[in-house]
């Protein structure tokens, strides 16, 4: 087993720069940082890696008590915030706040993580402002979001930014080669259909099932010969995220559920607090909103594909010999590109970006999906 940073592929540069914050290099460290980063890049990692390292007394050996705990979520003097709904609200925040305040228990740093910093709401940033101007001794916050663009200005201009990259297609394959023990087949193709993506190429390099219901879902673009094949597919993909979020949540939510009965004695003999009704609710109103995330994010995946697909199309246009991603599909997609234009698979693409922006907002799944398959349909036609 290599060290805390070991596992960080393809970021050699932000590494470098943890590194020195850690050995105590002048002006290297500093109590706030934000781990910017595209999806699968391995920002939260990077965070715990770093928080590790901060508390071990070897630098971040990976192999001793404080890199353990710390990996683990189970040091007393790192707080993880990795939240399931929709946006961090400034209770949390101020919960967080109050925590980063306290001493460290074993003499180290006090330690927050905030694995979705740009989920953090207008009342919460204010909140937490409050944290990073006036730090105690001790603390650091690690924030972690996709962009720096995506955290409100009045946070990230008080954070020093650490900007990590998407790895390579070899250097993921390695990973899953060496790591997970995954065939070096199999793991190139894992790689390359993830496109940098670290905790996905790991579920294609593990999941039979994952593999086949990416095969599912890219052989869409080839059914959506009419208007109600388009809508029966988007019906098909929304009634699967649905599923995939009950099949995450039912269990969670039931524990929680019994949880703060079991605390607010509900059930029990006696006379039932005044609040339990209220908090119960908002229980419910929490766990619907999680559910709503976890399908919204199955959702996105969905995109994510299509993006891939219509990329190969358009690469076939315009860029001959270019390797494909999803090299194993390319007689579906030479012909869909022969008999189409790279106008037309450029609105397939912005079609593609339009619906992922109406699932971040309020618009119902099943309405951005039929808009979308209905103008990969057109698109497919032109």
């Amino acid at each position: 087993m290599g060290d805390v940073f070991s596992e960080l592929i393809g970021q050699e540069r932000a590494v470098e720069v943890l590194r020195r914050a850690v050995a105590g290099n002048r002006h290297a460290m500093t109590h706030a940082w934000l781990f910017v980063g595209p999806p699968g890049s391995g920002r939260s990692n990077a965070a715990k890696a770093f928080a590790a390292a901060l508390q071990c007394r070897a630098g971040g050996c990976g192999t001793c008590e404080a890199c353990r705990t710390t990996l683990s979520g189970a040091h007393p003097d790192v707080t993880l915030l990795r939240t399931e709904q929709l946006s961090i609200g400034v209770a949390e925040v101020r919960e967080l706040v109050g925590r980063a305040n306290v001493g460290p228990v074993l003499g180290g740093f006090q330690i927050v993580v905030v694995e979705d910093a740009d989920r953090i709401t207008e009342r919460g940033a204010d909140a937490l402002l409050k944290g990073l101007e006036e730090p105690s001794p001790r603390t650091v916050w690690l924030l972690c979001a996709p962009s720096a663009d995506d955290v409100i200005v009045t946070i990230r201009s008080r954070c020093r930014q650490l900007k990590l990259v998407t790895p390579s297609d070899e250097a993921v394959t390695q990973l899953l080669i060496d790591r997970d023990g995954v065939s070096p087949a199999l793991a190139a193709y894992a790689a390359r259909a993830s496109q940098g993506h670290v905790g996905r190429a790991r579920m294609l390099g593990r999941s039979e099932e994952a593999r086949i219901r990416r095969r599912e879902i890219l052989a869409l673009p080839g059914r959506l010969t009419s208007l109600t094949a388009c809508l029966d597919a988007a019906d098909n993909l929304v009634k699967a995220s649905a599923e995939e979020a009950a099949q995450t949540t039912t269990e969670l939510d039931a524990k929680e559920l019994a949880a703060l009965q079991e605390a607010l004695g509900v059930g029990g003999r006696g006379a039932k607090p005044r609040n339990a009704q209220a908090a119960i609710r908002d229980l419910e109103d929490q766990q619907k909103l999680r559910n709503k995330r976890i399908q919204r994010d199955a959702l996105d995946r969905v995109l994510t594909e299509f993006a891939t697909y219509y990329r190969d199309v358009l690469a076939v246009q315009t860029a001959p010999g270019v390797p494909l991603v999803n090299a194993d599909l390319a007689d579906e997609i030479e012909p869909l590109a022969r008999r189409s234009t790279p106008e037309a698979t450029v609105r397939a693409l912005d079609a593609i970006l339009t619906a992922r922006t109406a699932l971040e907002g309020n618009v119902a799944p099943l309405l951005a999906l039929e808009a979308l398959l209905v103008s990969l349909s057109q698109a497919a036609r032109t």
